[in-house]
């Protein structure tokens, strides 16, 4: 008995050892969705970097040089780490991992740099996977549903990816599909997170990062259901509509499920590339200009705000029939919903800090849930100096050396940065976000902070305002002087506006006079 026990049991070994390398060489079975790996890989991950903290930095002096160039040291070792355990966990961890790579002059540099590889870095899922999800979710074979279906992706995200295809009517469609394990995943990984932050928390009580699992745990379901990304498009488009300068994909919706998105295909080069924008004669100021519009409209008027435009979601094209630059609005999964009160306050802090009010620039930040930190809160909205906010953040561009500065502050401010965050509303969070986003475009595009889209949402904001002060009033005289008044307002920036460019015409008519008379054309 003993004999046959044993050959039974090799037997057994044999054919769970040669299941598991086929299931592994085929893809089926990968050691990644097994929750003991990942949890495993996350706490180790955690502890290391918390060791590295604590004792790295224990006997060094605060504030020494010593202490700044370790603490940077640890900063990236830590990011790397970090970075790592991203890629190998894949999914929500990814997207988590992005959302902290795009916190520019909120973390210091050492994470932000190193994280931002995640946009590159986002896993891909094959073929079988892609046949399974849509088999699944549509209940057809690829075959039956389209003409020609590109293998290779378009794009790989931390949570879908997208196809170019032919559906059998002729259509050319862009067909995004979703990693098939994010689903299950999710829930299990926010909960780990949520547990190692508080972990983490018990050993440096400075450290307020819940705030980030809070926005993963309410938004991630949000963003796993097409459905409601192809709902958000729609919205938005009519939103938009009055800007001839935009395109959002149609959706098809009878070919869409939670996990499967069918829209229009639309070709058109990345929002950060100058290359592509030269070789098309786009204009990058006009490109600039547009996205200042659109995200001013979205943000001040509206109050539903696209909360993801990293250059993969936003695109350039000049129109294949007016030839005018056109920008291409993309992966409409997160987006904000402001309440009316924070909206209001927004905009009235906004107005402050372009007119140099700084009375009110302190009261709108405190209305806002700043407190005594409000001097941090407008330096983190607007990414200048103190300084500069003071002498007025429309008055001057951004320099090189303002730039290095603020990034600097950010490593020594992170404790009080942390402790903001974890006091404003949680809408200000995906806002603070995209305006990080927006100034990484702007500074590839080398239009940052330039007057005139200070000037478009200080436009913005005044008709924000004038709007809801007629809709709480039923006195028709009162009516007609809030349209006076916002008019009145209007026509002072657009004066400021001209005079400003007529001010840079001659200015450049100067430098031109200059390099003639410097430079005088050979006869």
């Amino acid at each position: 008995m003993a004999r046959k026990a044993l050959k039974l049991a090799s037997w057994t070994s044999i054919a769970l050892a040669a299941s598991g390398v086929y299931l592994y060489s085929n893809k089926y079975l990968d050691p990644n969705d097994f929750g003991a790996v990942r949890v495993g890989r996350a706490v180790a991950t955690t502890a290391a970097i918390s060791y590295d903290y604590l004792t790295s930095l224990r006997h060094v002096p605060y504030g020494s040089e010593e202490y700044l160039q370790l603490r940077s040291e640890v900063h990236l070792r830590s990011a790397r780490r970090l970075c790592e355990l991203c890629c190998a966990n894949r999914g929500t961890f990814i997207k988590v991992g992005q959302h902290l790579g795009a916190l520019d002059y909120l973390l210091p540099e050492e994470y932000t740099s190193t994280l931002k590889v995640l946009h590159s870095q986002a896993p891909q899922s094959s073929m079988q996977e892609v046949r399974q999800v849509i088999r699944e979710d549509l209940g057809k074979e690829l075959h039956d549903l389209f003409l020609s279906f590109d293998d290779t992706p378009l794009g790989a995200a931390s949570l879908a990816q997208v196809h170019k295809a032919v559906l059998r009517d002729g259509r050319t469609v862009a067909v995004k599909v979703q990693h098939p394990k994010v689903q299950a995943q999710s829930s299990k990984d926010i909960l780990l997170m949520e547990v190692l932050v508080l972990a983490v928390k018990q050993l440096f009580p400075e450290f307020e990062f819940m705030w980030l699992v809070d926005e993963a745990k309410k938004n991630l379901p949000l963003e796993l259901d097409f459905l409601n990304e192809g709902r958000n498009a729609e919205k938005v488009a009519q939103m938009l509509k009055h800007f001839d300068f935009l395109k959002v994909p149609q959706i098809y919706w009878e070919l869409s499920t939670k996990r499967v998105l069918l829209m229009e295909f639309v070709e058109g080069g990345q929002v950060n590339d100058r290359d592509y924008m030269e070789r098309n004669k786009i204009n990058v100021d006009e490109i600039s200009r547009h996205l200042g519009k659109m995200y001013s409209e979205m943000i001040f008027v509206n109050g539903f705000v696209h909360c993801d435009p990293h250059p993969g979601n936003v695109l350039v094209r000049k129109h294949p029939v007016t030839g005018k630059a056109e920008i291409i609005l993309l992966d409409h999964g997160l987006y904000q919903v402001l309440t009316e009160a924070f909206r209001l306050d927004y905009c009235h802090l906004w107005q402050s800090l372009i007119w140099t009010d700084m009375e009110k620039v302190k009261r709108y930040s405190q209305c806002l849930g700043a407190g005594e930190l409000y001097p941090l809160f407008a330096c983190m909205l607007t990414a200048r100096s103190w300084d500069s906010v003071n002498r007025g953040i429309s008055h001057a561009p951004v320099t090189a050396t303002e730039d290095s500065e603020i990034r600097s502050n950010a490593a020594n401010y992170l404790p009080q940065i942390s402790q903001l965050l974890n006091h404003v509303p949680r809408q200000m969070l995906l806002i603070l976000k995209t305006n990080d986003l927006l100034r990484s475009i702007e500074a590839t595009l080398g239009t940052r902070a330039s007057a005139s889209s200070f000037l478009n949402m200080s436009r913005c904001c005044v008709r924000a305002l004038a709007e809801h002060k007629k809709k709480n009033t039923c006195s028709f005289f009162r009516r007609t002087h809030i349209s006076f008044s916002e008019a009145f307002s209007l026509w002072q920036i657009n004066i400021y506006e001209l005079i400003l460019h007529v001010k840079g015409l001659r200015l450049m008519s100067w430098v031109s006079a200059l390099l003639c008379w410097l430079f005088p054309a050979p006869h």
